[in-house]
């Protein structure tokens, strides 16, 4: 009884002061700058904002004028700076580009890609740059891409589309993601594992991709022993990261092992097969399997999630505007001649496309594919913003927030809105790639970029055209807490035809 007497009198008596505490810790503070407790820094604010983070970062970030230091508990040693300020950005991708390589720890978190491109530095960084630049400047790329997009619309997309028109719900986010990991998988494979057909089948090596995303958020937020213990157990996030990366490698070295066998060799493998035998001893570690796996998984990455996450986004933001969906229809009856009859078109009448161009960009701008990337400078650095940076501390940009400030944007910055995009001349209006790192930006601005916008095009165009596209009523949308934005519990729509 004594004991319990004495946690009573001592609860009584530290509950007062914490309250104080806390109280005097908040003045002169702004709602919804986080409070920094004893011993656990800001991770409570994160705990109780989980579910939200990337909005709540925003919050934060807007609160804080763009870049704030985020304390953790003192035993995690996890301490980082975020930002959203395009100065920030600009110094960091682009001014001082050598500074802030992928490095170490980088690769420790995303050690699934392996020696792919996005984990490079330095030469093997460039060679892989230089390597895909080259097959998608190839003068036969425009007309195999248009091919490979229009035959997966004809076999693929308009089949499901059909099976769904005027009845059941669908998955628009499960489409997008089937289509655009087809089409990438035929591209760097030069093989269609067919994922869109009728049915909507299961594929572990497809799911894979999206399984991943918010375990290596986490591994952001977490200290590493605590994920590398539970890489140890098997258990958690570790387990999850584990099975996706045997399911890619099954996925992928049996494809790779035929292609590199085959005398009928598609350029892109054939293309880093030289590479690896030029600059093995110099650069590249591992074996050419291994190499080749690596290169491939990186390009598969960006290829799914780009294409399929904007999509998502895009008919979301339609789906609440329909005023935009019919400029879009007006637009393509103006500049592709459809009005009575559909018919594909080329990579070139694309860029007639201006308001459908604004339309992909919103939903760009509002859900960037890439939610945050992390950064470590090599040297100790000051940012635009005053901020210091010691040697290797942690700088993580919100890409989501970028878009969301109003000190950026402006004060319609929350609203869907194409015509941001386009010039009073009717052209499609640049934005630098710090003010719009969708993707991302400087030296290391996605190749794949144009490609992207014509795949999305085409899809887009498509779907509106043929069909009307409504969410389901009572479906609430919203974005996952991972690396990539897809929306929570995917994008339920009612499909009918269009006369």
């Amino acid at each position: 009884m004594a004991i319990l007497e004495f946690q009573y009198q001592s609860l009584l008596m530290i509950t007062p002061l914490l309250v104080v505490w806390y109280l005097a810790s908040r003045r002169g503070k702004k709602p919804p700058e986080p409070t920094i407790w004893p011993v656990l820094g800001m991770l409570p604010a994160v705990l109780l904002n989980l579910r939200r983070i990337h909005d709540y970062a925003t919050e934060v970030l807007t609160a804080c004028g763009g870049t704030y230091r985020f304390l953790g508990p003192w035993f995690f040693n996890i301490d980082m700076l975020f930002t959203s300020d395009p100065a920030n950005i600009h110094h960091v991708f682009s001014r001082n580009f050598s500074n802030y390589p992928k490095g170490p720890e980088f690769r420790k978190i995303f050690d699934v890609l392996g020696e792919g491109i996005f984990g490079a530095d330095f030469e093997l960084w460039e060679i892989h740059r230089r390597t895909t630049m080259a097959e998608l400047k190839h003068t036969d790329f425009n007309a195999y891409l248009e091919r490979t997009v229009w035959d997966k619309v004809d076999t693929g997309l308009f089949p499901i589309l059909d099976q769904f028109s005027g009845g059941n719900h669908l998955d628009l986010q499960d489409v997008f993601q089937r289509f655009a990991f087809d089409n990438i998988c035929k591209f760097v494979l030069d093989y269609d594992p067919c994922t869109l057909r009728t049915g909507l089948p299961f594929f572990p090596y497809e799911k894979a991709f999206s399984t991943l995303a918010e375990p290596l958020l986490r591994r952001h937020i977490l200290p590493e022993w605590m994920w590398k213990l539970q890489r140890w157990l098997d258990v958690g996030d570790e387990r999850t990261i584990a099975k996706a990366k045997a399911a890619f490698d099954d996925f992928i070295y049996s494809h790779i092992t035929f292609s590199l066998s085959s005398d009928n060799k598609r350029s892109v493998l054939d293309a880093f097969e030289k590479v690896y035998r030029e600059k093995k001893s110099v650069v590249i570690n591992g074996t050419l399997k291994s190499f080749i796996k690596d290169t491939s998984l990186s390009l598969m990455f960006a290829g799914r999630d780009t294409t399929s996450t904007c999509l998502t986004w895009l008919f979301w933001l339609i789906g609440q505007n329909p005023t935009v969906e019919a400029k879009i229809l007006e637009e393509m009856e103006a500049e592709l001649g459809v009005k009575s009859k559909w018919r594909p078109f080329s990579e070139e009448e694309s860029h007639k496309l201006v308001y459908l161009h604004g339309a992909l960009c919103e939903s760009l701008r509002l859900f960037p594919p890439v939610a945050l990337e992390h950064k470590a400078p090599v040297s100790p650095d000051i940012l635009p913003s005053g901020h210091y940076l010691p040697r290797n501390g942690k700088l993580i940009i919100s890409f989501y927030s970028v878009g969301r400030m109003e000190s950026v944007w402006g004060k319609d910055c929350l609203e869907f809105k194409p015509e941001r995009w386009i010039s009073p001349s009717g052209k499609i209006k640049h934005e630098p790639s710090y003010k719009f790192p969708a993707f991302n930006a400087g030296p290391r601005t996605c190749l794949g970029k144009e490609m992207a916008f014509v795949q999305m095009k085409m899809v887009a165009a498509a779907i509106l055209y043929g069909y009307k596209v409504r969410l389901r009523e009572g479906h609430k949308v919203s974005p996952r807490d991972s690396i990539i934005l897809h929306a929570r519990e995917g994008l339920k729509v009612l499909l009918s035809k269009r006369n």
